[in-house]
């Protein structure tokens, strides 16, 4: 409920503005050590990354509690911002969005793991589990540019508003498509954040969908074999239903005024 989201947002705002706060039976203050600020805005911009690669993949609707409260502390201590930005490119370069090319003398290892796969012991993630994750970690950032904390000032601006939504699917489209990823964050991200960039964006917005059906699904189904098509005729009934019906529905999930009564 809304209520508890409160009380998180509170802990935290109050902990990085050097309050004393109570957690598991101890007080704990960011003035007790001279690095203890910085050391909190890195191990919470982490937390936040891990809560995208972790309950998002799982439970998709929880994108958004969590990216309101990261929205409203980013506004107030950009410094996490920034540190969460840092964290998500690099555990999901596709959240830049970027393609890193495998350099001469880099290993295959090393190489899987700039492309954002776990390995362990030589032993690479499988491709199920890897894609879950990047997919919950994109859900997460397209939850965070459209939400703003609904206590702050409302007289700054978004911290890290749409418009770098509306550049990542600019960006996105520029790149020669993978199978599989390509398909699939393109339709996550849609899926979230859709509906706030047609808001925003109107006839330009509509004129990238067009685009999408005409000239970039053609390109992805170019390199994607018969086995990985579940994802791209996902995102083809989504971009075909939107452009049918002239309208991109709201997320599911998306946090309602009367969320916030509870």
């Amino acid at each position: 409920p809304g209520s508890k989201l409160r009380e998180v947002f509170d802990k935290i705002n109050n902990l990085l503005s050097g309050k004393p706060v109570q957690t598991e039976g101890q007080t704990v203050s960011v003035t007790q050590h001279p690095q203890g600020l910085e050391f909190v805005c890195y191990k919470l911009a982490e937390k936040f990354v891990k809560h995208g690669e972790g309950e998002v993949s799982f439970h998709h609707d929880s994108a958004f509690p969590i990216a309101v409260v990261l929205s409203g502390i980013w506004e107030l201590h950009p410094r996490v911002g920034d540190i969460f930005l840092a964290h998500l490119h690099k555990k999901c370069p596709y959240s830049v969005p970027f393609y890193p090319a495998r350099k001469e003398g880099t290993s295959m290892e090393e190489y899987q793991r700039m492309l954002g796969y776990e390995v362990h012991d030589s032993k690479v993630e499988e491709q199920d589990h890897f894609l879950k994750r990047m997919s919950g970690m994109i859900r997460l950032y397209a939850a965070i540019i459209q939400l703003r904390w609904p206590y702050g000032n409302k007289q700054g601006a978004h911290p890290h508003s749409l418009s770098y939504g509306w550049r990542w699917l600019a960006q996105m489209l520029n790149l020669e498509p993978l199978a599989d990823v390509t398909a699939m964050l393109l339709l996550d991200f849609l899926e979230v954040c859709g509906n706030a960039l047609m808001k925003q964006y109107g006839i330009q917005f509509w004129k990238t969908m067009f685009f999408i059906q005409k000239s970039y699904i053609p390109r992805i189904e170019a390199v994607t074999s018969s086995g990985q098509m579940g994802c791209l005729s996902r995102l083809k009934n989504f971009v075909q239903k939107c452009l049918q019906a002239e309208e991109i529905p709201l997320p599911k999930g998306i946090l309602t005024p009367s969320f916030w009564r509870t």
